[in-house]
């Protein structure tokens, strides 16, 4: 009886988790769908697709190609980033609650953001994207270095202390910043709000190789994480080199959280949400999560900015305020589960 029942019970998880994945691929073209359809502009759906097939007026094409279309293609960008660097983080610091700015990366980000607009005049949305890649690098840089100093391995507490303090420093010293010159804080409210607006391909194109690479990074440490949950002993006895995982985690939380916040601005719960909620039905293999959160981020980002659009007619309400009322009741839902700590 055993041998006939084992079989079943793989055919039934392999069922269910493809068609999970079906769910979130359907998922993903709704929104994308929705993304391209909905907007502060009314447009008929029938004057939208004959826009997108080559046709419409110069008005049509003007609003669809040159604002929706990058948009979208921005928040697919920014939320598969997100998601996954979320996902890694928590399965890093075993820690339910971590996200991408843990280790300080949003913080380094709009420093140095905030330092280019204020002292160099940098204003447009390309010249952000290069300031806060190069912010979000340097904080983890140092965040690595000062956890392993004194000869001491950086492990997961190590650095999520390091980070959130160094993250609170530099939060401290922007916000000072900004508050002493005015023009740098009108030029960096949209941005620090997190916002899709007027992100074209100028924008999205250039950190598209980084994501990239990202995602790459976290598929391959994948199974290494699941070794090391079950201890560094264990995994090391595997045949896994723990500290070569910590910096392919490293490196890839960096370009993904980095990258995602140079595009958007610093969107909060997105990675803290999207890994859970995959987690729920896909169970803790980081295989499985890593893929599920690259489907499910743009199914959040991408809804959220649809709905921003919408809800405060004829403004718009910037992606990463939805994003925070979308993700508070589900991290407190959360918070309320027994099983939460069960990475």
């Amino acid at each position: 009886m055993g041998t006939i029942v084992a079989p079943a019970v793989r055919v039934g998880r392999g069922t269910t988790r493809a068609a999970w994945i079906g769910a979130a691929v359907v998922g993903l073209l709704v929104a994308v769908a929705l993304s391209v359809v909905v907007g502060a502009n009314p447009m008929a759906p029938g004057t939208v697709l004959d826009t997108v097939l080559g046709g419409g007026t110069a008005e049509s094409r003007f609003v669809v190609w040159d604002q929706r279309i990058p948009r979208t293609a921005a928040g697919l960008v920014v939320g598969a980033a997100l998601g996954v660097a979320g996902a890694l983080m928590q399965a890093f610091t075993r820690n339910p609650l971590a996200d991408p700015g843990i280790l300080g990366v949003n913080a380094g980000a709009a420093f140095v953001v905030a330092v280019g607009i204020t002292f160099f005049g940098v204003t447009s949305p390309l010249g952000h994207v290069w300031l806060a890649c190069a912010g979000a690098l340097v904080l983890t840089v140092a965040a690595y270095a000062i956890g392993s100093a004194g000869g001491q391995a950086a492990g997961p507490v190590r650095l999520t202390v390091t980070g959130v303090a160094i993250g609170a420093v530099f939060a401290g010293l922007t916000t000072g910043l900004t508050l002493t010159h005015p023009d740098a804080f009108d030029r960096m409210r949209g941005w620090s709000a997190g916002s899709l607006l007027e992100r074209g391909f100028d924008v999205v194109l250039p950190v598209l190789p980084l994501v990239l690479v990202g995602l790459a990074l976290a598929l391959g440490a994948a199974s290494g994480l699941n070794s090391i949950a079950l201890g560094s002993d264990v995994a090391r006895s595997q045949g896994v080199s723990v500290r070569r995982i910590q910096l392919v985690v490293l490196a890839a939380v960096t370009l993904l959280a980095g990258s995602a916040t140079a595009v958007a601005g610093p969107l909060v719960f997105v990675g803290l949400v999207v890994p859970h909620l995959v987690r729920w039905t896909l169970g803790t293999d980081q295989r499985h999560i890593v893929l599920g959160s690259m489907l499910l981020g743009p199914v959040l980002v991408l809804l959220s900015d649809v709905l921003g659009r919408i809800a405060v007619l004829p403004s718009e309400m910037p992606v990463g305020v939805v994003t925070a009322f979308a993700g508070a009741p589900v991290l407190i839902a959360l918070v309320r589960r027994r099983t939460v700590t069960a990475l």
